[in-house]
């Protein structure tokens, strides 16, 4: 079912996905900008990368209903393992695709260190993610003390094979390389940087699902990612695309890091 309605040409690159992290931002006042950025989606883009933006859970219905008819996609920034249950303030990947929402991000740094987050947990939420029909966005990322300690592939590649859900494929399943200290800060790794682990995770991806799943699966860059830097980003070898934070907040900005792909 997920191949039907997202189909994805056979080609040696995945089709880039473009995604927007609001966090713990906006209110329905904020639906102008979601409207103004499936507004801008025009056919030219839609041709060259997916868009989506993953709201708080406050706001996926209303932001899927806003979207009906456009090609934008809408998605959570988090789920929990179970279906349903006793987990009072929690939301089940079932309910958010009840919501509208086809996507759903797990394991952000933000989750993993503000909620003590292990790969345990996070490959337990993807695979809950898959099992309700929902693609997961799978974070990982090093840690400025572990860049700096050159921990840098052996932390992601961990991060990475703990993470993973069972049946995970090219379809449903997405990688989001974040290294922690350029979150929100400005700065970001040099573009050897960027290859490099970007080149080390599709190696990892290799040895967990074989070549044909690895060389198809979407590996995105987040961390600081701006128009001003978006094309040089986004034309790095294994770079599929991009998860976006604060810039994903304003339509102008969003799109005008989309347009890297025009």
């Amino acid at each position: 079912m997920i191949e039907a309605r997202f189909p994805m040409a056979i080609t040696s690159r995945p089709r880039p996905l473009v995604a927007g992290n609001w966090k713990m931002n906006g209110t329905r006042a904020s639906l102008s900008e979601i409207k103004a950025i499936a507004d801008g989606y025009d056919v030219a883009l839609q041709n060259r990368a997916a868009l989506l933006i993953c709201t708080p859970a406050t706001l996926v219905l209303t932001a899927a209903a806003a979207c009906l008819g456009s090609k934008l996609e809408i998605g959570g920034q988090d789920c929990h393992a179970k279906a349903s249950g006793a987990h009072t303030g929690d939301i089940s990947a079932e309910m958010l695709a009840d919501s509208g929402a086809s996507f759903v991000i797990v394991g952000h740094s933000e989750r993993r260190a503000d909620h003590g987050e292990t790969s345990t947990i996070v490959k337990a939420k993807a695979e809950a993610a898959l099992r309700a029909g929902l693609r997961a966005i799978v974070c990982v990322g090093e840690t400025r003390a572990e860049r700096e300690a050159g921990k840098t592939l052996a932390v992601v590649r961990r991060q990475v094979k703990g993470s993973l859900p069972e049946g995970a494929s090219r379809w449903n399943t997405i990688i989001a390389y974040e290294p922690v200290w350029a979150i929100g800060t400005g700065l970001t790794p040099t573009i050897a940087d960027v290859a490099e682990v970007h080149a080390d995770i599709r190696k990892t991806l290799r040895g967990a699902l074989g070549a044909d799943t690895a060389g198809r699966m979407r590996i995105l860059y987040g961390g600081s990612v701006k128009p001003d830097n978006a094309a040089a980003l986004m034309a790095v070898a294994n770079v599929d695309g991009a998860l976006i934070g604060g810039a994903s907040l304003k339509a102008a900005d969003f799109l005008a890091i989309a347009a890297a792909y025009r």
